[in-house]
């Protein structure tokens, strides 16, 4: 099997102008650069290369397919469901943004641009994605070392298995599960497990000095069939070896996009203001927003 050994970019836009100077302005950065001029050719040429790119840049407004439908397939295919995508276009009312982020962009970069912001935002998002994949690498052997399995989801007919729950540093036991829901009686894996052990990847990686600034992590735990999302965040607490208290929210299920996570951590960072203020919540509450995201087919994805 072939490795890739370079960052690959996927530039899509019907202007062979704008084309050629991102594709020399990104090499000149050290990527690798495929094109498309539009949204089908880009489709295509997915679907024949061996490794999805580790971003996409396109355009909105292109002949044959534009950027809001290749965005949609793109969304809904799992094989590149997980690739940051951003949209680079001359459309720059705040209606276009306003829909660019409900649809869930990862960002939404406006012509003209400065060649050092478009840089800074491609290599912050790789380097981000970069460090998902490393984590995934670090949960898959802690789990296979405890042998953890997906059991048949205990669930009525026809709903999605959907786990939320927020972990607690304890600087003598680790990593603790504060609450789950649904409660790990009810649900196929042994969620206090997996939970602390999600915690345990995540800082091997990033380190506890550094965990909280990471903005979330979108991973792929194959031991258990599973998506997870994590989101970090903490606290002041001069009792605490780091001097705050760190937590973790995540979610568990099986059908977690790149796009539907960036939606989800707008609710877990409510979640997390909440608990910086002391101020009651409940975990349930959040869980049925979240699920609404998973289950609901966004109208926009289908105009």
């Amino acid at each position: 099997m072939q490795v890739k050994t370079q960052t690959v970019i996927l530039i899509v836009d019907d202007n062979k102008d704008i084309l050629f100077h991102l594709k020399f302005l990104l090499e000149e950065n050290n990527y690798v650069v495929k094109t498309a001029v539009n949204g089908k050719d880009a489709l295509k040429l997915l679907s024949e290369i061996i490794s999805p790119p580790d971003l996409i840049i396109s355009d909105i407004m292109m002949p044959g397919m534009n950027g809001y439908d290749f965005f949609a397939a793109i969304s809904n295919t799992p094989l590149w469901n997980r690739i940051p995508f951003l949209f680079l276009t001359a459309k720059s009312t705040p209606l276009d943004i306003r829909l660019g982020k409900m649809l869930g962009v990862d960002d939404y970069i406006t012509k003209p641009f400065k060649k050092e912001d478009l840089i800074a935002s491609i290599s912050g998002k790789i380097a981000r994605n970069n460090k998902s994949n490393l984590i995934d690498k670090e949960i898959k052997q802690l789990l296979s070392s405890l042998n953890i399995q997906m059991q048949s989801p205990i669930l009525d007919k026809g709903q999605q298995f959907l786990c939320l729950l927020i972990v607690y540093w304890n600087d003598i036991t680790g990593p603790t599960v504060k609450e789950a829901y649904p409660p790990e009686k009810n649900l196929p894996i042994a969620i206090n497990t997996i939970g602390k052990q999600l915690f345990h990847a995540a800082t091997s990686i990033y380190g506890h000095e550094k965990i909280t600034k990471s903005q979330g992590i979108l991973l792929n735990i194959e031991n258990i069939n599973n998506k997870g999302y994590l989101f970090f965040d903490s606290f002041p607490d001069e009792n605490e070896r780091f001097g705050e208290k760190q937590y973790m929210l995540s979610v568990i299920t099986p059908n977690l996009t790149y796009f539907n996570s960036l939606k989800i951590r707008e609710i877990l960072k409510d979640i997390s203001e909440k608990v910086k203020m002391n101020q009651e919540w409940v975990l349930k509450e959040y869980w049925e927003k979240i699920l609404e995201i998973l289950s609901v087919n966004s109208v926009l994805l289908q105009t």
